[in-house]
């Protein structure tokens, strides 16, 4: 299994609703592309203040790396590019097997 990390900064102007329908579409990958074994989403709320502006993560789990691969140039992940991207200041991505 790989698990796909992305920390985010959003652009000011992104609000609640935006990102609403940004996770819908995340979660929505389980059903979308097969191999997607889950997506967790989530607001930092850390206390120690080291987040560097970087407020959410994303969490994905693939049954393996070749999912993974397909996923990167998967139509339904460029759905997904097309409500996302426009709201993302900065992005890390880091992915590990598990």
């Amino acid at each position: 299994m790989i698990r796909h990390i992305l920390l985010v900064k959003f652009k000011p102007q992104s609000n609640e609703a935006d990102f609403e329908e940004i996770r819908e579409e995340f979660e929505s990958m389980v059903e979308r592309v097969e191999g997607v074994v889950s997506v967790e989403w989530g607001e930092n709320n850390s206390p120690e203040g080291k987040n560097k502006g970087y407020t959410h993560v994303v969490l994905m789990t693939f049954a393996g790396e070749d999912v993974r691969d397909t996923y990167l140039f998967h139509p339904e992940h460029d759905a997904l590019k097309e409500v996302f991207v426009p709201h993302v200041e900065d992005i890390i991505v880091v992915d590990f097997n598990v």
